[in-house]
């Protein structure tokens, strides 16, 4: 192997690593987040979306879990 594919290696598990990080990062902001929600809401969301079948309240947190991911994506792109 030459340098330059030594390089070029080095270069793609760096992005690669870099990647998973940000990766795992955004899932525990989503995580915490929805946590923070969870907590702040009157109801214990999970149980209302599960065992109740509230389908207004799983578009709701759908629609919140959209939101942070595309936040976070915007994050991560710079």
């Amino acid at each position: 192997m030459n340098t330059s594919e030594g390089f070029l290696h080095q270069h793609i598990w760096s992005v690669v690593g870099t990647s998973v990080v940000f990766a795992l990062v955004g899932i525990l902001v989503l995580v915490l987040t929805f946590w923070i929600v969870e907590k702040l809401t009157p109801e214990n969301l999970w149980k209302e979306i599960v065992e109740k079948q509230n389908k207004a309240l799983a578009i709701m947190a759908a629609g919140f879990m959209l939101a942070m991911a595309w936040i976070i994506a915007a994050a991560m792109h710079g």
